[in-house]
């Protein structure tokens, strides 16, 4: 169906509340999942992000959820469908046209960066 979300994650910790954010995009059974700590902005430079290993597809219906373990706490941010337009989802180089909120547009990954510009 072409899923994807943008969640908040918290993470408390005795002195301090770490905050990053996971974005995910359906892959059938699963999630690709990358971390970043700010949001890139539509036509701005490029911000860095981490492949994170696959999460499961519970996460694209999820709005709040307390992680167990004193992990945290993560909040559904922005969401919606995706279209690829890169030659495939199994590569370093990643090309979505999102159509949320807060992320929409052309959003390119490659390697460690990401980019969020207008799509024409």
């Amino acid at each position: 169906m072409n899923k994807w979300v943008l969640l908040e994650h918290k993470v408390y910790s005795a002195n301090s509340l770490d905050i990053h954010y996971d974005f995910l995009v359906e892959n059938g059974i699963d999630c690709l999942t990358w971390k970043f700590f700010k949001l890139p902005l539509l036509n701005q430079a490029s911000i860095e992000i981490l492949k994170q290993p696959n999460h499961r597809i519970v996460w694209l219906s999820r709005s709040e959820h307390e992680l167990s373990g004193n992990r945290g706490f993560v909040k559904r941010i922005d969401h919606g469908i995706f279209k690829n337009v890169s030659n495939k989802l199994h590569s370093e180089c990643f090309r979505f046209i999102l159509d949320g909120e807060l992320l929409y547009g052309l959003f390119e990954i490659s390697g460690n960066s990401c980019r969020l510009s207008k799509n024409n």
